[in-house]
């Protein structure tokens, strides 16, 4: 009488295990490098939208930056670039964005340029930057 066999053996099983470690150590990084990826696309096209929506508020009040660009940017403003609901300019964004790098959110759409902020901006020029590191360039 012959028994007949069950299972795997212990050989079989490493190697299935062997060829699962090597795939996710192919895999798993491309992953980790999309994500770095989809960031920095965020981030340059989050630059230059604002950029260019300075450019129009700038346009639509002789030539001035606004003061507060969070506020300047997102709500209604006369031609003097005072806030108002009921201004002729605006809203330029529906809402300001978070720089992706920055991981606290609050911190992530500040634009006073101090440590651990999202943006850097300067009314008087209109300059803003990414504040996060290694993109402060783009």
């Amino acid at each position: 009488m012959k028994t007949s066999r069950k299972g795997f053996t212990l050989v079989e099983i490493l190697i299935v295990v062997i060829i699962l470690g090597i795939l996710a150590a192919i895999v798993v990084p491309q992953f980790t490098e999309a994500s770095s990826d989809a960031k920095l696309s965020n981030l340059t096209t989050n630059l230059q939208s604002i950029r260019a929506q300075l450019e129009l508020y700038r346009l639509h009040h002789n030539g001035s930056y606004p003061t507060n660009i969070v506020d300047g940017l997102t709500k209604k403003t006369t031609s003097a670039g005072v806030v108002d609901a009921a201004g002729a300019y605006g809203p330029y964004m529906q809402q300001f964005p978070a720089n992706p790098f920055i991981d606290t959110a609050a911190d992530a759409v500040k634009t006073d340029g101090a440590a651990g902020s999202g943006w850097s901006y300067t009314a008087a020029s209109g300059a803003f930057t990414a504040n996060s590191t290694g993109h402060t360039g783009l």
